[in-house]
């Protein structure tokens, strides 16, 4: 069973930036990605990785925000710049054991809040 605790959110102003991170409570598994779910709107997967450096992102955060690991700390990161108040969302970390699969391990998440 893997845990996963983020941390990082807050409120920032438009064009400002976070890091976000995200511990696991044993290692890091091969796929990970991170996620996010704004009021009223479906959760939706924003980045991934796959190993060390096989990154996937949806087009509205490409360029914007960065995806990484590091597997010593096993801890997961997401830098976002130029932050855009809908960028605005609970953001999760999530885990799976096998890259096929669907995500089954999910942290609690941490709040973005991005005012104009």
């Amino acid at each position: 069973q893997v845990q996963l605790v983020e941390s990082g959110g807050g409120s920032v102003q438009a064009g400002g930036s976070l890091r976000l991170s995200c511990v696991a409570s044993l290692s890091l598994t091969h796929c990970m990605g991170w996620f996010r779910q704004a009021p009223g709107k479906e959760r939706e997967g924003i980045a991934h990785i796959e190993g060390n450096s096989k990154t996937t992102y949806i087009d509205s955060v490409k360029g914007r925000f960065t995806i990484s690991r590091d597997n010593a700390k096993a801890t997961l990161y997401l830098q976002m710049d130029s932050l855009k108040p809908e960028d605005t969302a609970m953001y999760y970390c999530a885990a799976k054991v096998l890259c096929r699969n669907e995500y089954q391990y999910w942290g609690q998440g941490t709040q973005v809040t991005v005012s104009s």
